[in-house]
This record gives structure tokens, sequence and C-alpha cells, in this order.
């Protein structure tokens, strides 16, 4: 989809630090970006979140950060200098997963009885509407993530007059107390100010979309943790976001869940035949073995089974270079692809 390659284009050379915070661990890196070079992911760490007695997971989660934080400044800044000939960063971006971030999809819709033009303030009118979602959740990322002008998606629509139109809005909504709690230890460590929050599968979803831009009709099935993001796009468009709740991969109840938000979003669209399998690497087999049991075709109303592709770290062997003693980590190659693409 050459609209993600156009959004996130951004010109500037920059050294990023990367964190990846899920339920059972965290992670951290630096990744070395520039104009016209393929980007580099260099001293990845992963370390387990262990919970303490009387702990709550985020107190656990933040204690592991901090953990990781002191080796990505001991061990981390000076790999960095050795291979860029600096050891200071730009910017830090952060993707969280549930239990702390839920991601949603909607669609504005804007008509007239005579043509209107179509221009940022239409648009930035619209998403104030999101508010905050609760009490517990703020917004960390909104954006558009796809526009139509008169029923045809348009990748440069201000300026351009439309009898109708819809924007595509994605929304990152994260805990409070995370976010508050993550800022405060990456400052603690950090200078810059420049603290990007995500949840993980709008993050996730968007580097596929620019790794796979040729994919028009796909469902991405995230199952990197224990609630499983499932993402329609039809037609280049993301149009549906659900979110199973927290089961055990490979069980009668995962697969149950699995199955039905698949046949709610059968009932409102028709389904493509592709379907891309994010995992962890150790669950990848188990993930997908899981997945082949279930009988998807009969939602497809066939005998045949919709094709199942497991996203594997030689994916983008071409697109993100790493160096030979930095940790394969399908998550942080992730975060590396969306920090070169993002939005400058």
């Amino acid at each position: 989809m050459s609209f993600f390659s156009k959004l996130f284009r951004n010109d500037k050379a920059e050294s990023v630090v990367l964190i990846d915070i899920t339920v059972g661990s965290v992670a951290g890196a630096y990744a070395r970006r520039s104009n016209g070079q393929t980007p580099l992911l260099l001293y990845a760490r992963r370390f387990p979140i262990e919970n303490h007695a009387d702990e709550t997971r985020e107190r656990a989660m933040l204690r592991a950060l901090r953990v990781l934080g002191d080796a990505l400044i001991r061990e981390g800044a000076p790999a960095l200098a050795r291979a860029t000939g600096s050891g200071s960063i730009n910017n830090i971006v952060v993707s969280i997963d549930a239990p702390w971030q839920e991601t949603s999809v909607r669609t504005e819709h804007f008509e007239g009885k005579e043509p209107f033009v179509f221009t940022k303030a239409l648009v930035a009118k619209a998403m104030e509407k999101t508010g905050c979602a609760s009490e517990d959740k703020v917004i960390c990322d909104e954006r558009v993530v796809g526009t139509l002008l008169n029923g045809y998606e348009t990748h440069d629509p201000y300026g351009k007059s439309a009898h109708r139109a819809e924007i595509i809005i994605l929304s990152s909504l994260i805990k409070q107390s995370v976010v508050g709690g993550v800022t405060a230890i990456l400052r603690g460590l950090y200078h810059t100010k420049r603290i990007e929050i995500i949840a993980g599968s709008s993050l996730r979803y968007q580097a596929l979309r620019a790794a796979f831009p040729h994919e028009h009709n796909a469902l991405i099935l995230d199952a990197t943790g224990p609630v499983v993001s499932i993402e329609l796009v039809r037609n280049d468009l993301l149009v549906a976001i659900s979110e199973t709740p927290d089961v055990s991969v490979g069980d009668s109840a995962w697969a149950h869940e699995v199955t039905q938000v698949i046949i709610e979003l059968a009932k409102r669209y028709p389904l493509p035949r592709n379907i891309f399998l994010l995992a962890r690497e150790s669950e990848t087999e188990e993930t997908q073995k899981a997945l082949t049991k279930v009988q998807l075709g009969s939602l497809w109303l066939s005998d045949n089974q919709p094709k199942i592709v497991s996203i594997l770290p030689s994916h983008f062997a071409g697109l993100v270079k790493q160096t030979d003693a930095t940790l394969i980590d399908l998550s942080l190659i992730l975060m590396t692809l969306y920090a070169h693409y993002r939005e400058s």
C-alpha cells in the first residue's frame, strides 16, 4: 500500500530507542534510520516481567523496565556509538500491549447537498469527537489511515471538492497510570522529550501495511499477546479491528474466541482468503496449529481453508538490517520498520 510509504516518509537521519512492553516481558533496542538507507537494528534485549508477592502486574512491568533501561544505557549506548559514531538519540518509540492498551477504528462521514472542499479543518474537528475513552485511559496515538472522496480512496484529498467524504481513524488507547510511569522512567534515562507511545497492535498493523504494500485484502491476526487483535483490510483500507478476551493460545477457549470474532466480521464484510498470522517466535508453530484446527473454511462458505501465512523475521531481511550479535525479535523488527516509515 503506497499510502503508508508516503505517510511515514521522513528524510532526517536519526537514532531511535525502541521499547516493547507486553504482558510477560519488556524489550528494548536502538535503531538507526537515514534517507535512502535500510534501517539498522542493534543491541536488542528482552527481559521477563516477574511478579513479586502482593505486586500488581503494572508495578512488576515498571520494575522490569528499569532493569531494561539500565542495560540500554550501560551496554546499548556504547554499541550505538560504535555503530554510528554517536551514543545520543533523537527520540523514543514505545509499544504497549494488553492488558494496558486497546486499539479502535472508526469511520467519520461528511456529506452535503452541495459540493464542499475537503480540508484539514474538517478532519481536525472530526477527530476531536474521540475525547477520552474512559477515566483511566488516554489517547496516545490517533491518525487517519484512509480517506475516500465520493466513494473512491484518495491519497491526497485536501483542497479537493466532493459531495461526500469518509475518513478512517485509528486510535491507540493506553492506561493513564502506565503512560505516566513509563514516561517518567524514560525521561530519567534520556534527555529527549520526544517520546511516542502507541498501542502495539496499531504499530504492528501499520508496519505490516508498509512492508506488504501489494496485499490489498487480508485478515491480520495478531496473536503476539494473550489478547488477539484481528484487523480486516479490504481494498487497501482498514475497515475493522476486534479483540478477543485474554485466553491461552491453543486451548478450546482461544479457538472459540477467535472464531467468534471472525464470524462477526463475516456478517458485515466479505472475508479475504489471506490471513497474516503474527505470534511470538516460540509460539508461532503452536498458534498456527491451533488456528488450522478451527474449521475456518465454513466461515468463507467454502470447503477450502483460507491461506495462513505466519509472519517471520526472515520476511523483513531486505527491509531491516541487524548486527550479527543482535537478538532476532519480530516485534522489535516491526518497531524498527514503523520508526523508519512513520509520519515525520
